[in-house]
């Protein structure tokens, strides 16, 4: 049987993830729940079990096709999974994990399976998630940033950077639905959205993925030229 590729996350030998691997499950999963405004336990956590999350899911077959996964599938599917883990581990009652036996892996892999039974995907060309430029935990966070912003600021940012719509067309759509709004005014509000939006980040996850450049930040150091902001990211 041929390997499985697994990907690898370079957010796991960040500093601030690399300082929690001597936790336990147990331990991070308290501090996730305690400290929801800090999100280095969850990816942590991620680290920690993506790699098994990632096995199973490559190894098992489309219900629908009846034929292996295809690797965009496959980690679209992780990215899937990941988030309802995110989702779910808010409200899971962390004392069960101590009863009968029971821990947080069999809770994922239990997860996991019900994910990859139910899983409806779409075909290959019609996904535009890439795990590279996305990883789950940063998309899980991403995402309850984005649900806080205004609404009509969210659907700029939407338009921007899911369908890669230009201001001019972004203005033209809302002036057909009766807004009166300029292309200028689109930027100004997308420019203030994307400020928002990386406020509205835990500041770990931001250092973590975003290399602690924030656009409120007056300059750049030489050694930071390269992090990467949200205008650059694909937001699907």
């Amino acid at each position: 049987m041929k390997a499985v590729a697994i990907p690898t996350f370079p957010e796991a030998h960040h500093p601030i993830v690399k300082a929690l691997f001597h936790h336990s499950d147990q331990e991070l999963l308290t501090l996730f729940q305690r400290y929801p405004d800090s999100g280095q336990f969850f990816v942590a956590l991620f680290c920690r079990y993506s790699p098994i999350v990632y096995s199973l899911i490559s190894r098992s077959r489309s219900a629908v096709q009846g034929s292996a996964r295809s690797p965009v599938q496959s980690e679209y599917l992780l990215a899937l999974i990941w988030r309802h883990v995110f989702h779910e581990l808010a409200g899971v009652d962390l004392r069960a994990f101590n009863q009968s036996g029971s821990t947080f892996q069999t809770w994922l892999l239990a997860v996991t399976a019900s994910g990859i039974n139910e899983a409806d995907l779409p075909p290959v060309e019609e996904i535009h998630y890439d795990i590279r430029s996305m990883s789950p935990p940063f998309w899980c966070y991403l995402d309850r940033a984005l649900e806080q912003l205004p609404p009509a600021t969210r659907l700029m940012v939407v338009m921007a950077q899911t369908f890669h719509w230009s201001e001019t067309r972004i203005a033209a759509y809302l002036q057909a639905e009766g807004e009166q709004i300029s292309p200028d005014e689109i930027k100004a509000h997308l420019q203030e959205g994307y400020r928002v939006l990386e406020k509205l980040l835990p500041e770990d996850i931001r250092t973590i993925y975003l290399g602690g450049n924030s656009r409120e930040q007056t300059s750049v150091s030489e050694s930071e030229a390269d992090d990467v902001s949200l205008e650059e990211l694909e937001l699907f």
